[in-house]
């Protein structure tokens, strides 16, 4: 099967949805800062990615906190490495930079786990949304500083739940 997307809406703007057979190869933001390595992007369809679109729109919705999705992310073996890291940041936490590099048994490769971060080309799927500065402030994003602040206060746990967490 061949390459192929979709475009849908979303708080966060228009996204769209690349994929091949089952497997999602990218979600990217209108105006994506990065310009996506994939540049063929296929015909546009409107039917094969139901269930990314179902698993999005429950996200957006907050009632969904994992996503369940065939992914093929085109990158390099340590990027993908990163990217595989990312997904295992729960939904509502963070990690900088640094943390993410001592996970990869490299303290020093802050930079180059940064590096792959920005590259990541499945955006709020591949959570790279949750990465920040190592003081905890927010650094720069493919989709903009303003979508991730949005992403991010959407994964905050509601005024309620905060009591029952201590």
């Amino acid at each position: 099967m061949s390459v192929r997307h979709t475009v849908i809406d979303s708080p966060v703007g228009p996204l769209t949805l690349v994929g091949e057979g089952a497997a999602l190869l990218g979600l990217y933001f209108d105006g994506h800062l990065r310009t996506p390595r994939l540049t063929d992007h296929g015909p546009r369809v409107d039917d094969g990615f139901e269930a990314a679109e179902a698993q999005l729109a429950e996200y957006f919705a907050g009632t969904r906190r994992e996503f369940d999705l065939e992914l093929a992310p085109r990158g390099s073996a340590f990027e993908k490495q990163v990217w595989a890291l990312l997904t295992k940041i729960p939904y509502g936490e963070t990690r900088t930079y640094g943390q993410l590099a001592a996970e990869l048994g490299d303290p020093g490769a802050a930079q180059a786990v940064g590096n792959a971060n920005g590259w990541n080309p499945i955006s709020v799927i591949v959570p790279c949304h949750r990465v920040v500065g190592t003081s905890g402030g927010l650094t720069g994003y493919a989709g903009g500083l303003t979508r991730k602040r949005f992403l991010l206060s959407l994964e905050e746990p509601p005024a309620d739940e905060v009591g029952r967490l201590f």
